[in-house]
This record gives C-alpha cells, structure tokens and sequence, in this order.
C-alpha cells in the first residue's frame, strides 16, 4: 500500500484562511457597486441586518452592520430593488462568501424621498393629519420658541414679535435644527414645554431654508411624535414656502416663513388698541343713548296718574272684593243651615233605630240556648258513661284471663298461642298457663278429630 505524502494536504481551516486572504488582496472586492432586490429581509431591533441580494436564479449574502444601517433613512421592503456598496468577503465558520454593505439606495425614487413617503404614509394611517387643529389663541401672553439661539430665524420672530406685540413673553429653547443629534434636542425642548404646558398659549418651530438633508431631522417621526403630543398649539415654519416636512403636517398650523409665523402666533397690538377704543366708543355712544331713552320714559311714567293718584289702581278691586266677600257670608250661612238639618234628621233616625231591644232580645236568646246545652250535654254524659259500663262488661266476659279463671287453659309454642293442633311442631314443647302459673310438656302424640298422628 502506497503511503500518502501529509505535507501537501490542507486543514479546513487553513483552506479557508487561504481563500479569505485572497477575497481580501483583490483590489476588485474591497469596494462593490451590486443592484439587486432584497430577499429574506426580517428588520432585527436596535441590531445587525442580515438578509440577500437576488437576480433572477441567484442570490449573495449581505450584512450591513449597525451604524451602516442606522444611516438609512428609509424602511426596507421584501422585494425592494436596491443599489448598494460594500465589500466581498468570506465567513469561514460557514464556508461561504458575503458582501459587507456600507450604503445603500433604492432604485427610481431618492432614498431621502422614499423615507418621507413611507413615514407619510403611516401618519396618515394614524390619523396625525387628519386631527382636529387646535386654535391659536387670538392674545398670547406668553410664546415657546424652539429653534437655533443663532441665525437670522430667531432674530426674525423676535423683530416681528416685538413689533407687532411687545407685551408677550418670548421664551426660546435652544436646539440644533439640523444633523443627528437636532432631533433628540428638539425632543428634549417639546418635553420641557409640555412639563410646563400650562404657562404657554402657542409653540413657534421654526428653521430657514436648506436642503433635503438639511431639514431632515423635521421629517424624523419622533419630532413628529413630540409635536403630536405637544397640549399647547403649534405653529411650524420649516425650510422655504416651496417645502413640506412632517413636522409642518402634524402642527396645527403651518406657516411659509419664520417672519409669517411670528404673524400667526401674534395680533398687532396697535390695532387692536385701535378696535379696543372703536369698541369703547360705541359702548359709550350706546350706553349715552340708553340713558338718554330711559330718562324720557321715567318723566313719562312720573307724570302718570297711576303715580300722582295710586288709589285709582286698587278701586275697582276693592268693590269686586266687597262683592265676594257678601258672596262667601251668604254661602257660608247656607251651609251650616243645610248641615244642621241633616244632622238632626240622621239623630231622629239613630232615636228610632236604637239597639238596645235588639241587644236585649238575643241576650234572652243566648240565655235560653245556654240552659238548654247545659241539659243536653249532661244526658249525653250519662249516656256515655251507660255505655262504657256496657263495652266493660263485654270485654270481661271475653277476657282471656276471665277464660282461664273458669278453668280453661292458653297452651303456647315458640312465645305464639296455639289455635289448632295443625300448628304444632311435635320437635318443640309446648307451654300450657294457667291462672297462677305454666307447665312445660313435651308431645308424645298428636290427636286429631280425622286422624292419628305419631311423634316421630
């Protein structure tokens, strides 16, 4: 048998790190530009993404790690078409190769658009647009601005605010507006004013113009989220008149420019000090008016002779309370004569009617049935008592101890009396009592009026 050469065979793993560190020298495979539809895409949470590029019949396994895939700005879809870019390499646990994706867009639409099209949508769903619109209070005393503490933004709502309404009480909570970290300050911001919801009349949100990118933390759903749940009505004013954001849908009230919003969130104090005055002019005209109206009517009423003669109100009265008065004697005379007469006709009839006799006759009655239930309850007696005497005298005479004491004997078998010699058992003694005592008897032979019977 030959012996085999051991030096030219390779372990698994050395096979594999082979292969690895060729994926890894190749200059091709350090940065790939690959279009395909995503397959078997499940999203883990807060993680790793794993899942496959297809085309037609053939698929490549693809990783984008956590902070690669915290950059894409929109949801991925089973069946998406996709243009990525990342890196080929091998996993040797598994024997198999790989792309490392590090960016990623999808076909047709920007990925930015497509972002804000997918989270539209399911605000839509939700019903954060489609909710009643709170009003923006008419005269606020006091405003929160979230936006940049720098910039023109800010130094706009405060010139406008001022100009138009220097009474309010502008009170701004600084946050980035634009970058990763814009959307936990804005956040923060919208938390703070809802701890102190009841202080505040309006919230102003506000950014000047940029792009996409630059506005995108406004399209963020938590932003969305804090302005949603915000009790105090907000006004947002984001990018140029030409731009929609997410914020600008779920606010009550959308404004083109941070200047316009300013406007919304504030009347002119001139005029309404203008209205206020208009106002207070024609309540003084009309309360002068009022008075004037009034005066007339009480010299009117003061040279009435219902108030130089008042007894001229209440005469007439007077008679017509005479005349009911001479009504209700009269009335109440008739009714006393008509019941005095029927009272002394129902005496007269009670006179007539008394029920002595009566008493007297049935207490004569009861007397007489009295005596004579006496009579007839004591011949029953007598009666009952002859008969019981009789029932006596019969049960003596069929008594079985009168029976015994003429001479006549009880003759018993088994505690029973014997009625008939058919009856006794010739094996058993008999008992035969008399008056003053028993005898015990053994049988020696029965005797019957047909035929003899002997003792076996």
């Amino acid at each position: 048998m030959a012996t085999r050469d051991h030096d030219k065979y390779l372990t698994v793993k050395a096979l594999s790190q082979y292969i690895r560190a060729k994926f890894d020298r190749d200059p091709y495979l350090q940065q790939v530009f690959v279009v395909g539809e995503i397959s078997n895409y499940r999203k883990r949470p807060n993680t790793h993404q794993y899942f496959n590029l297809k085309d037609d019949n053939v698929q490549i396994n693809a990783v984008m790690f956590k902070s690669a895939f915290n950059k894409v700005p929109f949801e991925l879809e089973e069946g998406m078409k996709v243009y990525v870019r990342g890196r080929v390499q091998t996993y040797p646990a598994r024997g198999t190769y790989q792309i490392i994706i590090d960016h990623l867009e999808p076909d047709g639409l920007g990925a930015f658009y497509l972002a804000f099209e997918q989270l539209k949508k399911k605000l839509q769903q939700a019903g954060w647009f489609d909710r009643p619109k709170r009003e923006i209070p008419t005269f606020p005393k006091k405003i929160a601005v979230v936006t940049s503490p720098t910039g023109a933004v800010i130094r706009d709502i405060i010139t406008t605010v001022q100009r138009r309404y220097p009474i309010v009480e502008l009170v701004v909570y600084p946050t980035r507006v634009q970058g990763e970290e814009a959307v936990g300050e804005i956040q923060t911001a919208f938390e703070a004013i809802q701890a102190r919801h009841d202080e505040y009349d309006t919230v102003i949100v506000a950014r000047g113009g940029g792009s996409i990118e630059d506005l995108w933390c406004f399209n963020d759903e938590k932003v969305a989220e804090a302005i949603h749940n915000c009790s105090v009505p907000v006004i947002s004013s984001i990018g140029h008149e030409t731009d929609t954001t997410i914020a600008d849908l779920v606010a009550d009230l959308r404004a083109p420019t941070p200047t316009a919003a300013a406007e919304m969130a504030v009347p002119v104090l001139v005029d309404v000090l203008t209205t206020v005055n208009q106002w207070q002019e024609r309540l003084i005209y009309a309360m002068t008016q009022r008075i004037g109206q009034s005066r007339k009517q009480l010299e009117r009423y003061s040279q009435s002779y219902v108030l130089k003669q008042p007894d001229r109100l209440y005469q007439p009265f007077l008679q017509s309370l005479d005349q009911w008065q001479e009504r209700l004697h009269r009335s109440q005379r008739q009714f006393l004569q008509n019941t005095r007469y029927t009272y002394q006709q129902v005496d007269q009839r009670l006179a007539g009617q008394t029920p002595k006799p009566r008493i007297e006759f049935h207490q004569h009655q009861l007397a007489t049935q009295q005596e004579r239930l006496h009579q007839r309850f004591g011949q029953r007696l007598l009666d009952w008592k002859k008969q019981r005497q009789s029932f006596e005298q019969l049960l003596e005479a069929h008594s079985p101890i009168s029976i015994v004491q003429r001479g006549y004997a009880i003759t018993e078998q088994a505690d029973q009396i014997v009625h008939s010699v058919e009856a006794i058992n010739a094996n058993q003694p008999l008992t035969v009592r008399f008056i003053d005592g028993h005898v015990e008897t053994t049988i020696t032979e029965i005797i019957t009026d047909h035929k003899e019977m002997q003792d076996e």
